[in-house]
């Protein structure tokens, strides 16, 4: 979806230039007969983080979510080949890389230890006793 500004537009806010997304089209694998052979319907999307402008965070949380998309050179590659039509697998591209990126916008919220209350404890050793005494009925011994 292209934006007012020259680039695709992947989330409210977050625009990725042109000159940063490189697509191709090769044969695709599988089942298909004559169609597989002739046609080049598989798509394969290469967006570069160098030239992608995203927020800061964002490229270390991607890098880190789906590590076998991303190559040495610092690129992000997708592939689709689930459709037998080109521009429905460039748009299963497209689709994907929107996922990712918005996927990992955000950075997660860190956790926070916390201590058990007090009932939490209470309700814990009283179970604990109960137990316990039920294991010890079992052992004494009825004439």
């Amino acid at each position: 979806m292209p934006s007012p500004h020259g680039g695709i537009m992947i989330a409210p806010g977050v625009t990725v230039p042109r000159h940063a997304i490189d697509i191709s089209f090769t044969t695709s694998s599988g089942p298909g007969g004559q169609n597989v052979n002739k046609r080049s319907t598989r798509c394969v999307m290469r967006m570069s983080f160098a030239v992608a402008g995203l927020p800061p965070g964002v490229e270390a949380r991607v890098r880190a979510a789906v590590p076998y998309l991303v190559t040495e050179g610092g690129d992000l590659l997708l592939d689709c080949d689930e459709n037998r039509s080109q521009g429905q697998n460039e748009d299963g591209c497209w689709e994907r890389l929107r996922a990712i990126i918005v996927a990992n916008l955000k950075a997660p919220k860190v956790r926070r230890a916390t201590k058990p209350s007090r009932g939490s404890k209470e309700r814990r050793l009283t179970a604990k006793k109960t137990r316990s005494q039920i294991k010890s009925r079992r052992s004494e011994r009825h004439d």
